[in-house]
């Protein structure tokens, strides 16, 4: 049976003022151009059982050579979307998003998301402009995100690979990104070093959960580093299940994450609603479930992380 208090903690929002940016940003993806609005975005989580989703703007807020830009276009975003939680929080979350790579903007961006606009969490991209997370410039946010013990989503974008013609980077490049950005952080010592900071991977953490063990033989190449080791920061990620719900990457996924470390994720509505029911009937249907294990993807795990979410 489908949980009726589902918490999403990977949907998304396009403010009106960059509707446009996103249907030109889809179509060099090579994926269709997605729509929002808050009622349609209200009707889908009723029609999919969700109590709550958590809204995320998953794309640059500006050019690499436009800090300014970058600036202004974060604030913008977050303050809309903090309009749009106001009337419904109770349907209604907040992932802010960050104007990296300024790390000074991005922690005063942090601090006025989350203690003026009372964001539920944070939301950077998995590369930079083409630096990866665990690069040592990005330190300063993390030590004040540890300190504060925020909740991070680390969103898939593009790497700075030549797309495929006819495979929608969406499908083929963001896993993979997701994947290369989690090894890079772990391989820096990023999650152990800031262990109160709850990072999510969307997709299942992309080909993570499948190639961890392969990817754990990267830390023979560093002295201080042991598979065994490796193996156990990647496990300290959180990973939600859109688009990631199918009969052979659920059972992996379910393998490799610690106890209490999957979310349920819609990525709503850059994946079409009509593309996802089968993830989440897969969800549904897996014969598998320890008892209450899927409640607490749907919804438990989500409330430990965001507690104003938890129901008496």
């Amino acid at each position: 049976m489908t949980d009726p208090a589902r918490i999403d903690v990977h949907q998304h929002l396009v403010p009106p003022d960059r509707s446009r940016a996103m249907a030109d940003r889809a179509t060099v993806l090579g994926w269709p151009a997605p729509a929002w609005d808050v009622q349609s975005a209200i009707a889908m989580k009723d029609r999919r059982s969700i109590a709550t989703g958590l809204l995320s703007f998953p794309a640059p807020v500006a050019a690499r050579d436009a800090p300014a830009a970058a600036r202004d276009g974060a604030r913008s975003v977050n303050e809309y979307t903090a309009e749009v939680v106001k009337d419904r929080p109770d349907r209604i979350g907040h992932f802010a998003v960050l104007p990296l790579p300024d790390v000074e903007a991005a922690l005063e961006e942090a601090a006025h998301a989350l203690d003026e606009l009372n964001a539920d969490g944070l939301m950077v991209l998995s590369n930079v402009h083409g630096t990866y997370l665990g690069d040592p410039a990005f330190d300063p946010l993390w030590a004040e995100l540890d300190s504060r013990g925020a909740v991070v989503l680390v969103h898939p974008t593009a790497p700075p690979v030549t797309p495929i013609p006819g495979l929608p980077s969406p499908l083929v490049d963001f896993p993979y990104d997701t994947a290369r950005t989690a090894l890079h952080l772990a391989l820096n010592g990023v999650p152990g070093r800031y262990p109160r900071i709850k990072m999510i991977l969307p997709h299942a953490g992309g080909f993570l959960p499948y190639a961890a063990h392969r990817f754990a033989v990267a830390a023979r190449l560093h002295p201080d580093s042991t598979p065994e080791g490796l193996l156990s920061e990647l496990r300290r990620f959180y990973f939600d299940t859109a688009i990631s719900a199918g009969p052979a990457a659920l059972p992996s996924l379910l393998a490799f994450a610690a106890p209490g470390h999957v979310l349920y994720g819609s990525d709503f509505p850059m994946l079409p609603e009509e593309w996802a029911t089968g993830f989440d009937t897969g969800l549904d249907d897996y014969p598998h479930w320890e008892p209450e294990q899927l409640h607490a993807v749907n919804r438990g795990n989500a409330e430990l992380l965001i507690p104003r979410l938890a129901r008496p």
